[in-house]
């Protein structure tokens, strides 16, 4: 089943990109290589839902041919019935945490590498009023930024001395990466000198030429990025901006989703035997049908609340601050789902 959705998205995905990659004139091998590491990105994106619609499929079977019946009749519990599921949801969790925190971000780089190169080249950053403390006591703004032109605007440099102080405030009209020389340039510079006998100098350059301890990519870079680090690379990258005084809730969110969302395969085979297991009228298709619906509502919830996590401001009450809010946002379609499996499962025929 996951190798024909698999296919299924793939033959989607180049029937709607084809005409960006004539125009582009994308490599054929590259081309290979992009939809193999995409097929190892959607396998692990729906993993959790096809293992469910097999469970729920397999189980009906049995269930329509009153073999499930026959094992209640003889003697087994319905957690003795369990039993194999959960040792085959185990190994595929354990495979799904292998390429979730490891393999899948270790494809994802070919993808990224091969979709800015010969299908999105161009990059807008929606972003704007960008702070980050580039230096120790030093913080750089910009309002918005255009990547493309490697540009951003309303740029303003503050230099903050010991106690606090404000020592020096430079603003530019906009200032410009020079990739070839590794300089910023500078258009309309007013620089404002403040001294500590309280006194301050001002002077006006039309242009400056400069080296700052900044890039670009520390002020934006394509979210798509944080698919491609591994959880090593992506604590240490978490740590990163943090220092930097950019806000990390996304990033936390993504941390730990790589480990929550494996874990749905046991949730949702606990809810897939509890509604296979009955033989009912109208057979498979009902039951595939009341999948279909379970399975939907828990990513339309997983998404809901992810969003919301992701905006949402930290109670100074909450444990462990913002990583304490992911973490729960992370879990929470889990938990809830698992109290919907309990219930399921009270209902279930033993």
């Amino acid at each position: 089943m996951l190798g024909v959705f698999c296919i299924v998205a793939v033959v989607f995905d180049l029937v709607e990109n084809i005409g960006r990659l004539m125009t582009n004139e994308a490599p054929f091998w590259f081309t290979v290589k992009y939809y193999m590491a995409f097929c190892f990105y959607f396998a692990n994106l729906l993993g959790g839902f096809i293992v469910f619609l097999t469970i729920v499929w397999f189980t009906s079977r049995l269930a329509q041919q009153t073999e499930i019946v026959a094992m209640l009749s003889g003697g087994m519990s319905f957690p003795r019935l369990l039993r194999p599921y959960f040792i085959a949801a185990s190994i595929l969790v354990a495979l799904s945490l292998i390429l979730t925190h490891i393999v899948v971000p270790i494809a994802n780089k070919d993808k990224l590498d091969y979709e800015v190169q010969w299908m999105h080249v161009n990059f807008h950053v929606k972003d704007q009023n960008l702070y980050r403390e580039v230096s120790p006591g030093t913080i750089a703004y910009f309002r918005s930024i255009t990547y493309n032109r490697n540009t951003g605007y309303k740029f303003q440099l503050d230099s903050w001395g010991e106690n606090d102080k404000l020592i020096q405030r430079l603003v530019a009209a906009k200032g410009t990466w020079v990739e070839q020389d590794s300089i910023w340039r500078l258009i309309n510079v007013n620089v404002r000198e403040f001294h500590e006998d309280g006194s301050e100098s001002f002077k006006f350059v039309n242009r400056i030429d400069t080296v700052l301890p900044m890039r670009l990519e520390d002020f934006a870079q394509r979210n798509a990025i944080v698919k491609t680090m591994t959880t090593h690379e992506l604590s240490k990258h978490i740590d990163q901006v943090r220092a930097k005084g950019a806000p990390v809730s996304k990033l936390v969110l993504e941390r730990h989703s790589r480990t929550s969302t494996p874990f749905a395969i046991f949730v949702l085979t606990f809810i897939g035997v509890g509604i296979a297991s009955r033989k009912q009228r109208g057979g498979i298709g009902v039951h595939i049908f009341v999948a279909v619906l379970i399975g939907f509502t828990f990513v339309f919830a997983s998404r809901i609340i992810t969003v919301y996590a992701a905006t949402a401001p930290v109670p100074a009450w909450f444990p462990s601050g913002i990583d304490g809010v992911q973490c729960l946002a992370a879990w929470l379609p889990n938990i809830l789902f698992t109290l919907l499996g309990l219930f399921i499962y009270k209902k279930a025929p033993k």
